[in-house]
C-alpha cells in the first residue's frame, strides 16, 4: 500500500511563510494544479487561481486547458481570475530565443513573464502571498521556476513568492492521480510553439503521429 496515494494520504496542515490566509495560485493547467489546489484547499487557506499562460499556443489549446482549469475550480468554489491570451506580448519577449531547448533561457523569460503578471495583480488586489503549479511537474526545472517567482515579487514590497515543494511526499504521483479521477484533458507538449514544433520533430524522428488537440485524456480517449 502506497501511503501518499489519494485514497491514503493524511494530509498535513500547510504554514504558508508568513501565516497568511490567503495565497493567489498561479495555474498552468489542471492537471498540474489539482493537487496543489487540493492541498491548500484542505489546510483552510483562501485561494484564488490566476490563469495567465500566453505561451500556450494555438488558441484552441488554450481555451482547453483554460476550461478544464475553470472546471475544477468550479468543483471546489474557488475563484478564477482569466487573464485573457496576452500572445503578442509574449512573442515578443521570446524574440531571438526561438530556438533555445526546454529548461534553458526562452523558459526563464516565460516564467518571468507569467509570474510578473501575477505578482502585479497581487499587489494590485491585496495579496501578500503568490505562488505557482508549474513546479509540480517532473518536466520542469523547480529552482529555475522559484527563482524566477521570487525575483517577480521582489518588485514589490509586500508580495512574497511561496517556494513550497509540492512534489514532495507523493505530490507528483497525487497529481497524476487526480487527474486521472477528474478525467482532464492530457496536454502532449508544455504548451508554446516551439516545444509543439520539438515535440512533433522528435515524434517524427521515432516513427510517431504528430499531435493531436483535443483527443487524449486521462483515462480515455475521444473518438477522432
Amino acid at each position: 500500500m502506497n501511503p501518499y496515494s489519494v485514497d491514503n494520504y493524511q494530509r498535513p496542515l500547510l504554514e504558508t511563510p508568513d501565516g497568511e490566509d490567503k495565497v493567489l495560485m498561479h495555474s498552468c493547467c489542471a492537471p498540474c494544479a489539482a493537487e496543489v489546489m487540493e492541498a491548500v484547499h484542505a489546510s483552510g487557506i483562501k485561494q484564488t487561481v490566476f490563469f495567465y499562460n500566453p505561451n500556450i499556443h494555438p488558441i484552441e489549446e488554450y481555451e482547453i486547458r483554460k476550461n478544464e482549469n475553470k472546471r475544477f475550480c468550479d468543483k471546489l468554489g474557488i475563484e478564477f481570475i482569466d487573464a485573457d491570451y496576452d500572445k503578442d506580448n509574449w512573442f515578443e519577449r521570446i524574440k531571438g530565443l526561438e530556438d533555445e531547448p526546454e529548461r534553458g533561457a526562452r523558459c526563464t523569460v516565460c516564467f518571468d513573464m507569467r509570474f510578473e503578471r501575477t505578482a502585479l495583480y497581487a499587489a494590485e488586489n491585496n495579496f501578500d502571498l503568490i505562488t505557482s503549479t508549474l513546479g509540480i511537474s517532473r518536466w520542469k526545472n523547480m529552482e529555475q521556476i522559484n527563482d524566477c517567482g521570487v525575483r517577480a515579487a521582489n518588485r514589490y514590497d509586500d508580495v512574497r513568492y511561496w517556494t513550497f515543494n509540492w512534489r514532495k511526499k507523493g505530490g507528483a504521483q497525487r497529481m497524476i492521480e487526480i487527474s486521472k479521477r477528474e478525467e482532464f484533458y492530457q496536454q502532449e507538449y508544455c504548451g508554446c510553439v516551439y516545444s509543439l514544433r520539438d515535440t512533433n520533430r522528435w515524434r517524427q524522428e521515432n516513427g510517431r503521429d504528430r499531435i493531436k488537440r483535443n483527443i487524449k485524456f486521462y483515462g480515455h480517449d475521444k473518438p477522432e
